[in-house]
């Protein structure tokens, strides 16, 4: 799915502004207040610039984020975001401890003789509940294994979308404390294998 506008979308966009029927006693106030917009978009992406080579830079000093980044997909907010909010990851005993200090564990909602459905709990970090959601969406776009696993999820099991996007959050969560443990290079090929064996 193609998300930018190209040249030929924003000259179709002139020609029909040019015939359009828009108040044109202000034109000079509109162009000022263009100028200011784009002025701020500007800063707004130098500043995140700045913020991004600060990140970077303090992610050189923790051993486990150059492996981390060498997955197809992680960027260096997403990673710097599970870090932050996370802290050590060889401090969580598995996965599902991650998963429940992000609030993405299961929860049922029920009270007395009523019995609610299964959701997640959301009591936790919601800064990390929204960087894992984020690189495993990431990681559905661009690495193999999560990409098979979402299809087989959604068109094999009817699956809904969301729900399967939270599944592959809890395969993300133990992979990641699992790297953390043993110290090894993410493999996509083998860790797809390992799970149709099981």
């Amino acid at each position: 799915m193609k998300r930018h506008s190209g040249e030929r979308r924003a000259g179709e966009l002139l020609a029909l502004a040019a015939r359009s029927v828009g108040a044109k006693h202000a034109e000079r106030a509109y162009k000022l207040h263009l100028q200011q917009l784009l002025a701020e978009y500007d800063l707004a992406t130098e500043q995140l610039q700045v913020i991004e080579g600060e990140v970077a830079v303090a992610l050189v000093r923790i051993p486990l984020a150059e492996p981390l980044l060498a997955i197809k997909g992680m960027s260096i907010l997403s990673v710097a975001g599970i870090l932050g909010e996370a802290g050590d990851l060889s401090g969580y005993a598995h996965g599902n401890a991650l998963l429940r200090h992000a609030g993405l564990n299961l929860a049922e909602a029920s009270s007395g003789k009523w019995k609610g459905q299964m959701s997640i709990s959301k009591r936790g970090r919601p800064r990390l509940r929204h960087a894992l959601y984020m690189a495993t969406m990431a990681l559905i776009m661009n690495d193999v294994s999560f990409k098979r696993q979402h299809e087989v999820n959604v068109k094999m099991k009817s699956m809904k979308p969301m729900r399967s996007v939270m599944k592959l959050c809890g395969k993300l969560a133990r992979l990641l404390v699992a790297m953390a443990h043993s110290g090894e290079a993410y493999e996509p090929d083998r860790a797809h294998s390992m799970k149709q064996t099981a």
